[in-house]
């Protein structure tokens, strides 16, 4: 099946004065002496782009990792990549939206068994049948899967699952729990299989599919992706990019999937991504493969991506705003106080 590629674009942004793009000057002052305190410990860096221009960026030293390998002294810096963990698993629906506008896979109503001749004999159960495309993009598959335990646990599903032969095959075996569609169950698994179909609809492999129809299109040319023992790139968890870049994949959602006037991803494509779903954890919402939630102060309407770490990516288009912070807390308990914390006392208080 032919797909057809948007044309190759090229696109930089110059960074004028913080109020010019709508950020108060203080927040460079502001972060510097927050950070010097030690109360946004790990934090790598934050970028900010409000109403299209680069309106602040900011890199910090601190010990990092790349997929799980320590890296004992990094100086972050808008060239140097940097694990994106599970933020990887929005910008993998983006791609399925991207391989769906090219009718290379099956829409979210589609029966997932319907799709997949190959692992029929795990479909024996009448519920399990029920489950679509849809129920996988949510997170509401209503398998039996635990994911909300330490990395470094034997029972965690995410790590037995990437020291199998047939991860396909790792998820859709597992038993049926629950009526597809009733309740989120955090999965990387999800990704697995979208990632797999994604792959098996274009004849690419994921990321070559990412490079030739949203990377390059996107000026993107040094993405990394980390890849299972196999070799496939890994859905899931896998993407390393830099702020910038990761800052472009933001500013094209806003424009509901259009960049320097090209379209990348169908615009309601990005308005099905960001509708909720389901309740989540912590008063959030999902949407497929997003979070979803509103400020406290305003009511805004927000979308995000999160990786383990504190990795983030922010979007407010009330605001006309995009966010990234990257940060180095891996599998820490707390992690995700730190991103909460930068939002609310420096990033939206700057918002002129």
């Amino acid at each position: 099946m032919g797909i057809m590629s948007p044309p190759p674009l090229h696109f930089s942004w110059d960074m004028p004065r913080p109020e010019e793009a709508g950020i108060s000057p203080s927040i460079s002052s502001n972060l510097a002496k927050a950070f010097q305190s030690g109360e946004y410990a790990g934090l790598h860096a934050l970028l900010i782009v409000r109403n299209g221009k680069l309106a602040y960026e900011a890199y910090l030293p601190g010990e990092d990792e790349n997929w799980g390998h320590h890296i004992a002294s990094a100086d972050h810096s808008n060239s140097l990549n940097h694990d994106l963990r599970s933020v990887t698993k929005s910008i993998v629906a983006l791609l399925y939206g991207i391989a769906l506008m090219h009718n290379a896979v099956p829409p979210p109503a589609t029966n997932l068994a319907d799709t997949l001749p190959e692992y029929q004999h795990l479909f024996t159960d009448a519920l399990k049948r029920r489950m679509t495309i849809g129920h996988v993009l949510s997170m509401r598959m209503g398998l039996a899967w635990t994911e909300d335990l330490e990395y470094s646990n034997p029972l965690n599903d995410e790590r037995r699952m990437e020291h199998v032969t047939d991860r396909i095959a790792y998820v859709l075996g597992k038993p049926i729990a629950e009526k597809p569609g009733r309740r989120w169950t955090y999965s990387g698994g999800a990704t697995i299989v979208l990632g797999y179909l994604i792959e098996r609809g274009t004849g690419s492999s994921l990321q070559d599919f990412a490079q030739e129809h949203l990377f390059g299109p996107l000026g993107i040319i040094d993405a990394e992706w980390s890849r299972w023992p196999d070799g496939g790139a890994a859905a899931s968890s896998g993407l390393r990019l830099t702020a910038r870049n990761l800052a472009r994949i933001g500013q094209m959602v806003l424009d509901k999937g259009l960049w320097n006037g090209s379209r990348i991803v169908a615009a309601d494509w990005i308005v099905t991504l960001m509708r909720p779903r389901v309740d989540a954890e912590a008063g959030l919402q999902y949407g497929y493969q997003w979070w979803l939630g509103r400020l406290a102060a305003s009511g805004k309407r927000w979308f995000a991506a999160y990786g383990n770490g504190g990795q983030r990516l922010i979007i407010v288009p009330g605001l006309k705003a995009v966010v990234v912070i990257f940060a180095g807390n891996y599998n820490a308990a707390d992690q995700w106080k730190m991103p909460v914390k930068l939002m609310s006392r420096i990033v939206l208080p700057a918002m002129l």
